[in-house]
């Protein structure tokens, strides 16, 4: 199900110029949390994106999937909860300007309305990569959200766009 949904945003992002792409991310295992008898079970998954504007970056990001007849069928509406951990995994380089708050990656979580975004920060003062992570779905007025930082060396200097 993750698959086509990313390949479908990797092809709405090419079509449409400033869409975020999700075409990058990759499973890099689940873990089952409830049995169920018809379907896939309810699991966390864990996926990697590659930060598409800056080399050397990896998110890490889990999320729990709905399992059962829903679930297996892409009809059920995941939780809005998810977590993130960014992390340096090779020599980070930033061809292009990056902009000073930027969508890089988003991934439908239900048939209709929720989807998973992931926001990346400069934080120039700091040379600090932030990324937040939330669902637009509200929980209680609030939306879930996630925060982790990568720092960059200060000999490569982040190139923010005006």
């Amino acid at each position: 199900m993750a698959c086509h949904t990313l390949a479908a945003l990797a092809l709405l992002g090419a079509a449409v110029p400033g869409v975020a792409l999700a075409a990058s991310g990759e499973k890099i295992g689940t873990v089952d949390t409830a049995f169920q008898w018809i379907g896939r079970d309810h699991d966390i998954i864990v996926e990697a994106y590659d930060d598409p504007g800056v080399q050397g970056v990896t998110c890490y990001v889990s999320r729990a999937r709905i399992g059962g007849i829903k679930g297996t069928l892409g009809l059920a509406e995941d939780r809005a909860e998810a977590s993130i951990a960014c992390r340096q995994v090779g020599p980070i380089s930033i061809p292009e300007p990056l902009k000073k708050q930027e969508e890089v990656f988003s991934e439908r979580m239900s048939i209709l309305f929720k989807r998973l975004r992931i926001v990346r920060m400069v934080d120039a003062p700091r040379n600090t990569l932030v990324y937040l992570t939330y669902s637009e779905k509200l929980i209680d007025g609030s939306p879930q959200n996630s925060l982790t930082a990568v720092p960059v060396d200060r000999a490569t200097a982040i190139p923010v766009r005006k």
